[in-house]
């Protein structure tokens, strides 16, 4: 089998020659060929675009990483590398005829160690694991995605994960110390140092980031924080998200720093109540919760202003955390609400975008607009904090909403860079927002960009067709799945 990219200029090959090459690169029993089991791999979270790749390869250490790219570089295949595929972006969507490097095998901590407050890993790790192996020594990890409990280092590397915390702890790139890279062309290097720095080009923070354009990342040190003397946590229900959306400048204005700052909109509330019965306010317009924490003088003194601050825009109820219970009891609430909408929408779309602190309401008042005048529903939950919205477009793929819930998506990502934001927060571009590249960057930052991307990968095999927008992405894009008639009446079945 063979086939040419006029664009790129590579040149698959996947004969018996290629997959015996990944075959002794990996191992055999590390190979996944048959149709059902590609078809595991055809998407990430990004359900809606899906292509099934020729191979998958499972390597369970960085020599084997290293060995697969290897392969894929001499053979001229391109290659995506996946991790635990719970992106939203689109940016582990495989190449049709090419090849997935799944780095689930790579599981390992490799080392903690409490005395310079770091952790090395590979990449398969979960995001909730590593605070649990430093959780005994009264340390933890503080990016903490919703998705933590399933997502993994390697793709919180691979798109700057943030989270409920970034505001006060920042994003992955301020945790993350060094890296054990596979280049393009199969070199091992190692970015980054013990302190985080290097002399010349800070490469490791060019890396973080990159979606996985770069190479893959095979071992991550990361920064460990100790546990804070204190926490306190609220919850606060108000009857617009205006008044909300107020309280969080006012905050953020009187010099407070919270760790978290999250809000949820009433479609949102309604689909996580549901779910997880969190104990939020069914008939409330809009929910925030705030959270501080350090040492205990400052954290009460500061949630006293807090309050205040809530209860002058109108807060209609005010729920302290009494225990670690309650508190954990609404972090499930917010933490579910992505999966939980799924209870109240049979499809849905999850954009994510960023806008100033100071035009919450306006961006969230335009989404309604924008949402009522395509008739479809969306429900708003974001990181109030640094505006970091993800709108969730709800929409049934089955009465033929799919194409205009997919345009409302994307229109809600550029009227973020309209008002002063940008595309992504932490999801990142992918597939799904590379074409809309061009509205934030300008011709000759785009052209940087790829001129940085062709030092690392001249000949475009390392996760092609993601983050920069192209002729064929753009002009050719192969669109949302949708099943052919005859698989719909069960006469044939896709494979």
């Amino acid at each position: 089998m063979s086939f040419r990219n006029a664009e790129s200029g590579w040149m698959l090959m996947l004969d018996a020659t290629v997959r015996s090459a990944l075959a002794a690169a990996v191992g055999e029993d590390n190979v996944i060929s048959d149709p059902v089991g590609l078809r595991s791999y055809e998407c990430d979270g990004l359900t809606g675009f899906r292509v099934v790749p020729e191979l998958v390869v499972l390597p369970t250490d960085t020599a084997s990483v290293a060995a697969a790219v290897r392969a894929c570089h001499d053979h001229g295949v391109p290659y995506v590398a996946r991790g635990a595929g719970t992106g939203l972006s689109g940016g582990a969507l495989p190449v049709a005829d090419g090849v997935v490097i799944s780095l689930q095998r790579l599981r390992g901590v490799l080392e903690v160690d409490p005395v310079n407050r770091r952790a090395t890993l590979q990449p398969g790790v979960t995001n909730l694991d590593i605070t649990k192996a430093a959780a005994p020594y009264g340390l933890y990890y503080a990016p903490d995605p919703s998705s933590q409990q399933v997502c993994t280092i390697g793709g919180n590397v691979a798109e700057n994960s943030g989270g409920a915390h970034c505001l006060k702890y920042g994003f992955t790139t301020n945790h993350v110390l060094s890296m054990t890279v596979v280049l393009p062309d199969g070199e091992v290097v190692t970015l980054g140092g013990d302190t985080g720095e290097q002399l010349g080009p800070d490469l490791r923070g060019v890396f973080i980031g990159s979606e996985g354009t770069l190479g893959i990342v095979c071992e991550v040190t990361v920064r460990l924080l100790p546990v804070p003397e204190t926490v306190r946590t609220l919850l606060a229900d108000f009857d617009s998200v205006r008044d909300a959306g107020e309280v969080v400048s006012d905050i953020v204005a009187a010099g407070i720093v919270p760790a978290a700052v999250e809000m949820m909109d009433n479609l949102a509330i309604q689909a996580a109540e549901q779910a997880v019965h969190a104990g939020y306010t069914l008939s409330t317009a809009a929910a925030l919760v705030v959270e501080l924490d350090g040492p205990a003088t400052e954290c009460a003194a500061q949630f006293e202003q807090v309050k205040a601050i809530c209860e002058r825009h109108h807060c209609t109820r005010l729920h302290i955390a009494g225990n670690t219970a309650e508190r954990a009891r609404i972090w499930k609430g917010r933490k579910a609400a992505f999966a939980a909408v799924g209870r109240i929408s049979p499809d849905y779309f999850v954009q994510d975008g960023v806008v100033p602190r100071t035009r919450l309401a306006e961006v969230l008042g335009r989404i309604e607009e924008m949402g009522r005048a395509e008739g479809l529903r969306v429900a708003n939950v974001f990181h109030a904090g640094d505006g970091n919205l993800h709108p969730l477009v709800l929409y049934d793929a089955a009465a033929g909403e799919q194409d205009r819930a997919e345009a409302l998506a994307k229109r809600i990502a550029e009227l973020c860079v309209e008002l002063g934001g940008s595309l992504s927060g932490e999801h990142g571009i992918g597939t799904d927002k590379a074409c809309s590249m061009p509205r934030m960057f300008g011709t000759d930052d785009l052209a940087t960009m790829d001129r940085v991307r062709s030092a690392f990968d001249p000949r475009r095999l390392c996760n092609p067709g993601k983050l920069l927008p192209t002729p064929r992405l753009c002009g050719e894009a192969p669109g949302p799945y949708r099943p052919h008639p005859l698989e719909e009446a069960g006469v044939i079945e896709r494979l």
